[in-house]
């Protein structure tokens, strides 16, 4: 299925040429391994070193195979020695990924299906089926509307879950999705799906003979950047934090919060719209309410809270964090540094820290 979707002429060239790039990936012991291995090394060419912990493992290792920058940090960390040119990590069942350039370059989840859908034709799969629309979850930066508004595209916002894309593409509505979540996938089957993620950037990287940074720099320099976060609070006392999301909900919906101003480090945001996320299906028409709380400020900002897993072992409250700006000289800048005065605004609305017992996030994407 893969030969028929990519040029695997190209990717060997790219793989196995005379000036082949330096890949790094880490099937963390999960499913993906083999397929890494016969796909990526056996028939492009890779070298065997470029895929580590391929051997699926009931325990995974002894590890967490999430692959984000706190449980996939061995990758990280080899990456950040500027030794290889592109790293990519999967989860335990192969359907996510995570993308990262020489030097350790991370690049978002947000980001990187926004830049596949912006080079989408690098694909020859999307050059015979033509591109029907594009998807994302509520929480994932709206980096892709941006893709999707300059090449005229439909852009559709559902709630977290991947049954919503493929509802949509039952109905012949949808191309490409994905997730802030480390999700991406495409209408070649009905699921998310990791190897073909990191296929169709290494597709991007063969036609472009660029690296993933300076793609990623010049997707920003043409489209704008969404600024992006999530913060994780895992085993969470259910109880509590199911008391914390209903006191924000009963002060996000009272009609007085709609205008209220936000004040820290002398920037300002008012507040435009305060909801709890409801999506109502264009294929069967069936609503989807209580999807998670967003605040939308007038700048078009937006703080995220959703409370998944109440069960025995716990809940996870998941904050996430989206600014816009079109500024050439903010672009580059630091995440973390240019959604400080957000972050401040959702931990001290929501008190998090305060109600759960907590003093940093379990995990900072």
């Amino acid at each position: 299925m893969l030969r028929n979707i990519f040029d695997f002429n190209a990717l060997k060239e790219l793989l196995s040429g005379s000036e082949h790039l330096k890949i790094r990936l880490d099937a963390m012991h999960g499913v993906m391994g083999p397929y890494v291995k016969k796909i990526l090394c056996e028939e492009l060419g890779s070298p065997a070193n470029s895929a580590v912990n391929c051997t699926p493992l009931e325990d995974f290792g002894g590890h967490h195979p999430d692959p984000n920058l706190t449980y996939a940090a061995d990758l990280v960390e080899t990456m950040e020695t500027g030794d290889y040119d592109f790293g990519a990590a999967f989860d335990g069942d192969g359907d996510r990924n995570m993308i990262l350039g020489k030097h350790g370059f991370f690049v978002n989840p947000s980001d990187s299906v926004a830049v596949i859908a912006a080079n989408i034709f690098t694909i020859p799969y999307f050059q015979q089926t033509g591109v029907r629309g594009f998807a994302r979850s509520m929480p994932t930066s709206g980096a892709l509307d941006r893709v999707a508004k300059a090449t005229k595209i439909a852009l559709y916002e559902t709630p977290t879950g991947w049954k919503f894309f493929g509802n949509l593409m039952d109905a012949n509505k949808l191309s490409l999705c994905g997730e802030e979540s480390f999700g991406t996938g495409s209408d070649h089957i009905r699921e998310k799906d990791g190897l073909w993620a990191v296929l169709a950037w290494l597709s991007i990287i063969a036609k472009r003979k660029q690296s993933v940074e300076v793609i990623m720099q010049e997707h920003w320099q043409k489209y704008g950047r969404n600024f992006f976060t999530r913060y994780d609070y895992e085993e969470v006392d259910a109880a509590a934090a199911t008391k914390l999301m209903k006191n924000m909900e009963t002060v996000m919906t009272d009609r007085a919060f709609v205008g209220y101003k936000f004040t820290v480090c002398e920037e300002e945001y008012f507040v435009e719209k305060a909801d709890n996320f409801e999506y109502c299906d264009p294929v069967d028409g069936s609503i989807s309410r209580n999807q998670g709380l967003r605040i939308i400020f007038t700048d078009g900002s937006r703080i995220i809270f959703r409370l998944s897993g109440t069960g025995s072992a716990g809940a996870t409250i998941r904050i996430y964090i989206d600014s816009y700006y079109k500024d050439a000289s903010k672009i580059f800048k630091d995440a973390q540094t240019m959604l400080s005065p957000l972050i401040k605004i959702a931990l001290k609305f929501s008190q998090i820290h305060e109600k759960t017992g907590r003093t940093r996030p379990t995990v900072i994407t």
